[in-house]
């Protein structure tokens, strides 16, 4: 038997308590599935849920290990994945049923994995995955976002924030960025963000963030609204939304808890006159899709377009039109004390757990 060390949660608590460092066996990639050989585990707020005990669609069976991204080398595959053309590949991916990341191996959908070539080294490689094809599904493929257009962007100096920032730029809109403190506020000026709201002022979701947007744009509002932030900015979002605008609803930092629950009064949306638009990240094959769409409605992305989407990406880092933002790179063992700081607002872009040095990158410079 193979073993591998992964970060499991056995009771759940606080990450320094709730995280156990576990020896277990590796796993077999199934079906439609590839084994990657994890090289770096990029940290996001939603694994937090998978931690503490939080709101989440399916609880799994603990232990388990949580962790809904990966980067590394894939070196296994199941049956249906050709292995001439996915072993060796470098690619970012995500874990089965969004969780089992904190580990040395992970299995993951091959529809949930991209290639990201050797020209974009570590750890920059690692951070671009969840938020670059966030921020695309929302300002490009939801919004349609066109020059000369003003973007509201909340949690400006996060991750799927801080590519909100340079797409935008890139486009050519203005951009009005929220971001919590100085030292956020400098990295989002530094990517490019036109003006920069403090979102920790006084009575900011109260009133500061309408007069300032409104002031910004002559009293129309904001022509899109980039919100992963969600109940507590809600409100007044929505005042500060331009007549036709498009107001992305991209997730719940503030509040999971609202997420299944009836907190928008439609007469809110109607009276402002905005498109509503709902924004996740999940790729899956056509089958998945339609179950899915028959048996809860939903709509999920296809794999073509997460692979469409990760090329203009990687094709934009090359040209230097942006940049993986990572805020901090630590090793494996500081994982929980990373995810720690993290669910304080204490970190700024993309926290960087690295297991190995990135030998192909740095063969292919």
């Amino acid at each position: 038997m193979t073993t591998m060390r992964a970060w499991r949660t056995h009771e759940y608590g606080p990450p320094l308590e709730a995280l156990q460092l576990d020896e277990v066996e590796v796993p077999e990639p199934g079906p439609g599935q590839v084994r990657v050989r994890v090289q770096a585990i990029p940290l996001n707020l939603n694994d937090l849920e998978r931690i503490s005990g939080g709101p989440m669609m399916v609880e799994p069976e603990r232990p388990y290990a949580p962790g809904m991204e990966v980067f590394g080398i894939v070196e296994a595959c199941g049956s249906g994945v050709d292995e001439r053309e996915w072993i060796g590949r470098r690619v970012a991916a995500m874990p089965l049923q969004a969780h089992g990341g904190y580990a040395e191996h992970a299995v993951c959908n091959a529809v949930s994995a991209f290639e990201v070539p050797a020209s974009i080294p570590l750890p920059g490689a690692a951070a671009l995955y969840f938020p670059f094809h966030l921020a695309w599904l929302g300002l490009m493929d939801r919004a349609a976002l066109q020059p000369d257009e003003t973007v509201l962007i909340h949690a400006a100096a996060g991750g799927s924030g801080s590519a909100a920032i340079q797409l935008a730029k890139h486009v050519g809109a203005h951009v009005i960025a929220t971001a919590g403190g100085p030292e956020k506020g400098a990295l989002c000026r530094e990517l490019g963000a036109d003006v920069v709201l403090d979102s920790r002022v006084a009575g900011f979701a109260e009133t500061a963030l309408v007069d300032q947007v409104l002031a910004e744009t002559g009293g129309r509002g904001a022509d899109v609204v980039f919100d992963n932030v969600g109940e507590a900015v809600f409100d007044a979002s929505v005042k500060a939304t331009a007549y036709g605008g498009r107001y992305l609803m991209m997730g719940f930092a503030s509040n999971k808890a609202v997420a299944d629950e009836r907190w928008i009064v439609p007469r809110q949306v109607l009276m402002a006159n905005i498109r509503l638009c709902g924004v996740t990240l999940a790729y899956a094959d056509d089958g998945l899709r339609s179950m899915v769409k028959s048996a809860m409605g939903w709509n999920l992305a296809s794999g073509q377009q997460g692979a469409a989407i990760m090329r203009e990406i990687v094709s934009l880092v090359e040209e230097g039109a942006v940049r993986p933002v990572v805020g901090e790179v630590v090793g494996f063992e500081d994982l929980p004390a990373a995810i720690t700081a993290m669910a304080a607002r204490a970190t700024t872009g993309r926290v960087i757990a690295l297991l190995e040095h990135d030998d192909a990158a740095r063969d292919a410079t």
